[in-house]
Formats: C-alpha cells, structure tokens, sequence
C-alpha cells in the first residue's frame, strides 16, 4: 500500500511541474508557434503561383469490327503512345509551341533554347489511365505555368498535337504497309508472268507431245493405224485388180488371133462376174464400216460400174456373134477352141482400166507412206511424253508457288487497303478528347492549404524549441523539490507563500495575456487556413 500511495504522489508532482511549466513559457511557446506558421504561409503566398490545366483522351477501338477488317497498324498502343510522345517533346516541335504561344516570355533572355525546353518538359505531364485488364484506356495531358489561360492553350495544343500525331502515325504506317504489299505483289506478278510465258513457249515448242494431249494422240494413232490397215487392205485389192485385168487383158489378146468363139466369150464374161461378185462383196464389208460418201465407197462402186458395163459389153459381143448366154455357166478357164469375130473395143477399155488401177497402186503407196510417216511420228510423241510430263511438271511446279505466292500477296494487299482507307476515314483506333482542357482557378503550386498546415507544424516544433530552450537555460529555482535537492541537510520546516494583492493581479494579468494570446493565434491560424482554402 505505501508504494503505490508514493508512485501517485510522485505522478502528481510531476503534472504540477509540467504545469508550471506551461504557465511560465506559454507566452514564449504561443509566439514562437505563431512566428513559424506565419513565416511558412506567409511564403506561401510569396512564391509565385503555377496553374495546371489538364485534359483527358480517350483511346477508342475501331468502330469496324476486326473479323471483317483487319488493321493494318498491330503495334502496342503503349509503345506507340511512347514514340508520339517522343516526337511531341522535341526540341523543334518544342520550340514551335514557345513561339506561337510566346511561353517564358520573361526567363527567354536569360534561358538558352535547350534551357527552355528542359524547363517545358518538366512543366509537361503525361499519365496513364489503365483498365482491369491493365490495358491503356486513356491518358491525362497537363501542363503547367504562371497563367491560366496559357496553361489551357498550351494544353489545347498538345492535346490536338497527340490526336493529329496519332492519326498521322497510323495512316503512314498503313500506307506504307500498303505501298510494300503493292511492290511485293508487283514483283510475284512479273515472276508469275515470267512463269506463264515459260510454260507458253514450252507449249509452243512441243504441240503434240504434252501430257494433256495423250488421250487425243492415242485416238489419232489409234485412227491412222486403222487407216493404214485399210490402206494395205486396199492395196493389195487393188494389186490383186491389177492381176486380174492384166490376166483378163492378156487372154482377151490371146482370143483376138482368130475369131472369138462363144465359148471364149463365155469364159471372160465368167472372169468379169466373178470379179464383180468380189467387188461387191467388199462394198457390202466396207458399207458396213464406212458411209456411202467415204472415198473408199465411192471408188469401189465405180469399180463395180465398170465392170458391169465391161460385162455389158461382153454379153452384147456374144450375142452379136449368135452365142446363147447362160448366166448361170461359171467357165474358169478358156478352152482350146476359138472363134468369133474380133472386137476392139474391149481391149482400150482393159487397159484403160489398168491404167487407172496403176495410179491408183500409185496414189495407195503414197498415201500409205504419208501415214506410215504421220504414225511414226505419233508414235515419236507418246514415246516423248513421258519426258515432256516432267519437264511440264517441273515448270508448273514454279508456276504454282508463284501462283500461290501471288494470291496470297493479293488477298493480303487488299485487307490493306481496306484497313488503309479506314484509317483515311478514321474508322480506326483514334484519340478523343474525353474532358476538354481545363481552365484552371486555382494555383497547383504552393497549395497554400498544404503549407498552411505544414506551417502550423513547424511552427508547434519551434514554440516547442523556444519553450524548451528557455526553460532549460533558466537556473532558477520554482518549487521546493528543486530547491531540496540542493540543499545539503534535510529540511526541518516550510514557510508558507505569502502574497499579496499587487503580485495576485499580476500573476491574474498574465494568465488573462495567455488565454488572449493563445486564442488570438489560433484565430490568426484559423483565419489563415480559410483563406487559403478559398484562394487556394
């Protein structure tokens, strides 16, 4: 019990100590505080005040939809936002701004131009906003100077210098996206060309022997062969003709020594229907193959017309000679009696007919050799198409990765062009101004509420010191605790204070300077603090 009743004693005599203090260096404390806060907002209102305008511009996606048109420009907007920026912030395009809007009119004499543009790039801020996905949606320009209006132009400015760059920017590098495609194109257009006339020439050099052309040169082998065939087979008809009208000419000879006897005439005219009984036999074969229009047809139905009237002729010659005619009397060879009268007029017939059947051997042999010629020259192509397939295909192999090549660099430098011409009608990621620049009212610089209340801090921190230092160098003595920690013996009694009614009113005074003194300062700091918060 004794200890704890000592520790408040203790704690009491302590608090009375601090109390005292306060009485006795509250004057020092209230002065010294309101000096430190008085010196720091007076400053503020001293520093000359710097304006901020700012705008903010929104970053719009393009209005077409990207499946049906694909932008030409894939750059990152924050990448590009850095170079736009870059080109904005140098030193001509700096320096234009100071001389149209006539900027650090004052401080140009004494600034270099690279002073002045350091100087303007730090009154220039630009800001990021980011979205939630941590992309850039938009960004703050600000800019800062001792006018408002200034700080508004300038800030107009460079915001239609970010809209008008980024259009710029993206409309050049379209173009020149489109402009590379077009000569890339241009190039895979010659090299297709190039490529087409080489499978032209080739073409041309071997009609006949190309692969697309085997089926044709097949049938047409297939046609002259079969034409050869006949041909032959005509030939030898025809040679086996010549041996019979040489035959039938030399008998008919034989019979003109002596006058013809019927039988004689018998046995040519049964020479003449067997030869016509095989000429007709082969026109009911050919028919069978061939049109009546085929030359074929028609030369071998006039062979028959000349031998029927050569037969004509004879029966009119065996009854001239009183001879009966049996059509059906098949002699197939003369006999040893001869007779009748001599006729004439069958013997240029024979040989007219003979030579007739000579030219036409002739004409066979020719035609034969003719497509003899043309069948081995068919036969030359197919055995060179194997050859020529390759060769076409080695070429068409070029031809189409050109061709390739080319629709790819066609469909390409169309969606360029197409995303070229919504740049041009800026149909494609642009800049608008979201808030339009700001014409600022009050100063960004000193914030004069801000130093206000630093002030007030300072000026506690000095009043604290000044109070401090006072009471530390003062050597008095103020209470009895003091003064018995001096004295060497304890002390056995205590005299009362006494006062009286000149140091009651004195001590009553200074009380009242306190109370007057304190709530002054802190009505000159309220005061302060209004008005820097309405001025700003």
């Amino acid at each position: 019990m004794p200890q704890p009743v000592e520790q408040t004693i203790q704690d009491t005599a302590v608090v009375q100590q601090w109390l005292a203090i306060v009485r006795r260096r509250h004057l020092y404390f209230l002065i010294a505080m309101f000096l430190g806060w008085l010196a720091v907002w007076g400053a503020s209102w001293v520093l000359p005040p710097r304006y901020t305008s700012s705008t903010m511009i929104l970053v719009e996606q393009p209005s077409m939809p990207s499946n049906y048109v694909m932008p030409n420009v894939t750059e990152n907007l924050q990448e590009r936002l850095q170079s736009i920026t870059q080109q904005i912030l140098s030193r001509s395009r700096l320096l234009q701004i100071m001389k149209e809007l006539n900027l650090y009119g004052k401080d140009r004499s004494r600034l270099t131009p690279d002073g002045a543009v350091d100087r303007m790039r730090k009154d220039i801020e630009i800001v990021l906003v980011r979205g939630a996905d941590n992309s850039v949606t938009a960004f703050n320009v600000s800019y800062t100077a001792g006018d408002p209006l200034t700080a508004q132009k300038v800030t107009a400015k460079l915001t239609s210098l970010f809209i008008n760059e980024n259009l710029e920017v993206r409309q050049q590098a379209s173009e020149g996206t489109t402009n590379f495609l077009e000569n890339q194109l241009e190039t895979a257009r010659q090299g297709l060309a190039a490529q087409e006339d080489k499978i032209r020439s080739f073409k041309g050099e071997h009609i006949g022997e190309l692969p697309a052309q085997l089926g044709t040169n097949l049938q047409i082998l297939s046609g002259l062969q079969s034409q050869l065939q006949a041909q032959e087979d005509a030939l030898n008809n025809t040679r086996q003709q010549r041996v019979y009208l040489e035959t039938l000419l030399n008998q008919y000879r034989a019979l003109q020594g002596s006058s013809r006897t019927p039988e004689g005439g018998r046995m040519i005219l049964a020479s003449v229907d067997q030869e016509l009984d095989k000429l007709k036999s082969e026109l009911v074969d050919m028919s069978a193959t061939y049109r009546d229009q085929h030359p074929e047809i028609r030369a071998l139905k006039d062979k028959i017309a000349k031998a029927e009237r050569l037969r004509d002729q004879l029966l009119a010659d065996l009854k001239t000679t009183g001879g009966s005619v049996q059509p059906d009397v098949n002699l197939t060879a003369p006999t040893s009696e001869s007779g009748g009268a001599r006729d004439p007029s069958l013997v240029p017939q024979l040989q007219s007919q003979l030579q007739a059947n000579q030219i036409e051997i002739r004409n066979r042999e020719q035609t034969i050799a003719a497509l003899t010629s043309k069948v081995n020259d068919y036969q030359a192509r197919l055995n060179q198409e194997p050859v020529r397939e390759q060769q076409l295909a080695d070429l068409t192999r070029g031809y189409d990765q050109s061709k390739v090549s080319y629709d790819d660099l066609l469909k390409k430098k169309n969606e360029s062009a197409m995303a070229t011409s919504m740049e041009l009608l800026h149909q494609g990621e642009r800049f608008r101004v979201l808030d339009p620049p700001s014409l600022p009212v009050k100063p960004s610089f000193p914030n004069r509420l801000k130093l206000c209340g630093i002030g007030l801090l300072v000026g506690l921190a000095l009043g604290l010191g000044v109070a401090g230092s006072f009471e530390k160098l003062d050597d008095r003595v103020y209470n009895e605790n003091e003064l018995k920690k001096l004295l060497p013996v304890a002390v056995i009694g205590e005299i009362p204070i006494v006062t009286d009614a000149t140091n009651e009113k004195a001590e009553r005074n200074r009380v009242w300077l306190g109370v007057v003194t304190a709530v002054l300062v802190f009505a000159a700091v309220l005061a302060g603090s209004a008005l820097s918060y309405w001025k700003g």
